[in-house]
């Protein structure tokens, strides 16, 4: 007889630290998930407490790179402009990351040619507008893709892991500092699911009606008076630092105001356009593009809070794919003793040791999460996979109470006040 009551959890389940797993021999799914949940609640109570985000904990709601070739269109008028992206795709085995840097290594290469006939150089220009037009093409293909208005079942599905996900953790004592949340996204699920539940959060853009990136308000926190007779302050709970290391669809370069060095403005939502968006496109030339404002300050504060005493590093939804992130992970593992990585994947094939070798390391402060749980002990019906964000946010990380009921406290009493104020009405 199949036992399927909640008292048993049924599952296979991979934890290692360094090389080493890190479960007694013997060992059966619950006793296992037990240990990876106190493991979690030990890390998350040190002082530094940091998240990298990678483009799987949107999956779901923002299409991948092979499902943003797939649904990429071509009209009757580009028929051209087609011709020419399939006989690149077909070199790059249709991968839209490659076929995009391609495409920049062909448009620098017209752009730098010179000549003086003039039947040639018509020509120069022919390809220069085609790859220019091909690039724009599929810029604006993915910013469109990131763009979502949160108006589909599959977008508010996701939106409800991120709401979980900073509900649970935004609240921290004071003598901890707030969490950090390093992503790697240019979508506005973070923002949307913490202007929901009310919770502050700086993400280095500050001002009123027009806000400006400045890399300064990184070094702020919010704080709230403890006493009204004497200068006494303490940190907000409730807030949480937010820095997007590949930028966003709501940024663009503004060149209004006067009174700030970085002319990058955040935009309300019903602005953004990819026309003057400031994001990193997902190519491998992305590195090069790491090193101009804003992104080498985000970058320098990702290194730098890396390097502080006593921290932790959670990576959910990343593939270790962008070099300029994993080197300054491993330049925080060469320098900084007390801290301790946790990798939510599974360990890759050794084919790929060479370009992700932070799986192959024997070093006991790197942690390896990976596994599936299912709802039958023949394993033929699955919950859930243990290191995806849906699983991670509902089951693994630690929940505090007190905000989850402060939050119902409040959304009951705002939804009363709207009854209340609708019968008045009538």
């Amino acid at each position: 007889m199949i036992m399927t009551d909640n008292k048993h959890k049924f599952g296979d389940l991979v934890m290692t630290q360094g090389t080493s797993d890190y479960f007694q021999s013997g060992s059966n799914f619950e006793e296992q998930l037990s240990l990876l949940k106190d493991k979690i609640r030990e890390l998350f109570n040190l002082k530094n407490v940091n998240f990298l985000f990678g483009s799987g904990t949107s999956s779901g709601a923002i299409p991948t790179m092979s499902e943003l070739y797939t649904s990429l269109s071509f009209t009757a008028e580009e028929k051209e402009m087609e011709t020419e992206f399939k006989s690149i795709a077909a070199k790059c085995e249709s991968n839209l990351e490659k076929c995009l840097t391609v495409m920049y290594a062909a448009r620098t290469h017209y752009q730098g040619i010179e000549i003086t006939v003039k039947e040639q150089q018509e020509n120069i220009e022919s390809w220069l507008k085609l790859y220019e037009a091909m690039i724009d093409k599929v810029e604006k293909h993915i910013f469109n893709s990131i763009n979502i208005g949160f108006d589909k079942d599959n977008h508010n599905k996701v939106l409800g892991y991120y709401k979980t996900f900073y509900q649970k953790l935004a609240l921290r004592t004071k003598d901890n500092s707030r969490i950090r949340v390093f992503t790697t996204n240019n979508d506005l699920f973070s923002e949307t699911a913490l202007d929901a539940l009310n919770i502050h959060y700086i993400n280095g853009f500050s001002g009123g009606l027009h806000k400006y990136f400045n890399p300064a308000i990184f070094n702020y926190t919010w704080s709230k008076r403890m006493d009204t007779s004497i200068d006494k302050y303490e940190p907000v709970e409730n807030m949480v630092y937010l820095y997007k290391i590949h930028g966003s669809v709501n940024w663009r370069e503004s060149h209004n105001q006067t009174n700030n060095y970085f002319e990058i403005e955040e935009v309300v939502p019903s602005e953004t356009t990819p026309n003057g968006s400031v994001l990193i496109y997902p190519t491998p030339t992305k590195q090069d593009k790491s090193l101009g404002s804003p992104y080498v300050d985000l970058f320098r504060e990702f290194q730098n809070k890396l390097l502080e005493p006593h921290s932790v590093l959670f990576v959910i939804g990343y593939s270790f794919s962008d070099r300029h992130v994993n080197d300054i992970i491993y330049r925080a593992l060469a320098t900084n003793s007390t801290i301790n990585v946790v990798i939510f994947g599974s360990k890759p094939k050794i084919e790929e040791k060479k370009t992700k070798p932070i799986f192959f390391i024997d070093d006991k402060r790197i942690f390896t999460i990976s596994g599936i749980e299912y709802n039958d002990e023949d394993k033929k019906d699955k919950k859930g996979t243990i290191n995806y964000f849906d699983y991670i946010v509902n089951n693994l990380l630690p929940n505090l109470d007190t905000f989850q009921k402060e939050e119902n406290v409040l959304n009951r009493f705002v939804e009363s006040l709207k009854i209340e104020t609708k019968d008045e009405n009538r």
